[in-house]
């Protein structure tokens, strides 16, 4: 069993850290602080084919698989979340579902512009009653002639409402017993993106309710068959939770970073205080519980790359690092004191972002039962 990196991936790792610690995290903080989309930064990944890594070169893509998906995902999120999600939520829920299920058509239209990061693609599953309970969708699409119409509401959706959002892949009800997915592009009649939230973290990223009224978009804007929409969603749930999970990784070893950097920086009682040996336990067991946790995703990762079943170690993975994630970042507080509670140093944002990594891309609860239920249990 190999645990070494391939020599491209090796590589895309470097690149990636180092256009994070050089183009990122210069200004990270004050984003967060200003909540300003980070347009400047999502052009230049673009422009390096970021936007497009697991998808194939035909339909623009880089050629990458997941694993390559995943490591730049992690090291984004060791630097900033907020980066990392607007490229985490574009590449598994607002490519994919066309990349997965769309027609040659959908795909000519779409995949190139959103493989090279021209527009960026949004997933609408969410509403004010089907988060946990994803099957509940309340969103209406009927057949009026050559068109479906969509009446009906989302929240906490990612992308949709920045100036280059091009489209998103809404679920909806199309009849009483079956629930299917459409293509509906910025700019249609109808649909409206509302004002973004005001969050605890991830403030640099996109997040907006969206409505839907007596919205028409073609009928050959449906995404695959008629009524496949929750199998397909689940499906797309499964990939996102591999880049989730990624972010998990990422932030619990940035908040590491920040911990170590610190501890031999800061001085009590004649000496660092990286000397201590309550300080040594935490790092010890941080470092430890994240190269686990690592593993973890790189196997669910690698598990979908070889076409293998992966959905029960993608729920292992983003329990475990969404945990990791809240649980390192309040350690790197604590080790900073009372400067970790202060804006200026990064585990102060770190903590807040946190969060949100067991909640999103299905709950902790969810992911348990997901566990349970592949046990048998």
């Amino acid at each position: 069993m190999d645990f070494d990196l391939s020599d491209d991936h090796e590589l895309l790792r470097r690149t990636v850290r180092e256009f994070a610690e050089g183009e990122v995290a210069p200004v990270a903080e004050e984003l967060d602080r200003t909540k300003a989309f980070p347009y400047e930064i999502v052009r230049k990944m673009g422009a390096l084919g970021w936007m497009g890594i697991p998808f194939p070169e035909e339909v623009g893509g880089a050629g990458g698989d997941t694993l390559a998906y995943a490591l730049a995902v992690e090291e984004l999120t060791r630097v900033d979340s907020s980066v990392a999600i607007t490229l985490c939520a574009h590449t598994s829920l607002g490519t994919q579902p066309i990349y997965l299920f769309g027609s040659d058509e959908q795909k000519a239209e779409w995949l190139p512009k959103l493989t090279a990061g021209e527009v960026l693609g949004a997933f609408g599953l969410t509403e004010p009653e089907a988060g946990s309970d994803a099957g509940n969708v309340k969103t209406r699409a009927r057949v009026d002639g050559d068109d479906w119409v969509v009446d009906g509401a989302k929240q906490f959706i990612t992308n949709a409402g920045t100036d280059i959002s091009g489209v998103v892949c809404i679920t909806a009800r199309t009849a009483d017993d079956e629930i299917s997915n459409l293509i509906v592009p910025n700019g249609t009649p109808g649909y409206e993106q509302g004002t973004p939230y005001r969050k605890m973290g991830w403030n640099a990223s996109d997040t907006r309710p969206l409505t839907f009224t007596d919205c028409r978009v073609p009928q050959e804007n449906l995404l695959g068959p008629r009524g496949a929409g929750f199998k397909q969603f689940l499906h797309i749930l499964d990939i996102g939770r591999i880049g989730v999970a990624a972010m998990g990784v990422g932030l619990a070893q940035g908040a590491l970073d920040q911990a170590i950097a610190y501890a031999k920086e800061r001085k009590a009682f004649g000496k660092p205080i990286s000397k201590f040996q309550a300080i040594q336990g935490k790092l010890a067991d941080m470092a430890t519980e994240i190269e686990a946790a690592r593993f973890l995703v790189y196997k669910a990762a690698l598990l979908k790359d070889a076409g293998r079943s992966f959905s029960l170690t993608a729920a292992q993975a983003k329990l475990k690092t969404g945990r990791l994630a809240v649980r390192c970042s309040e350690e790197a507080v604590q080790i900073h004191g009372g400067y970790g509670y202060i804006e200026e140093y990064p585990v102060c944002r770190m903590y807040r972002d946190a969060k949100i990594l067991t909640i999103g891309e299905g709950t902790d609860e969810i992911q348990q039962m997901v566990i349970a239920r592949a046990l048998g249990a």
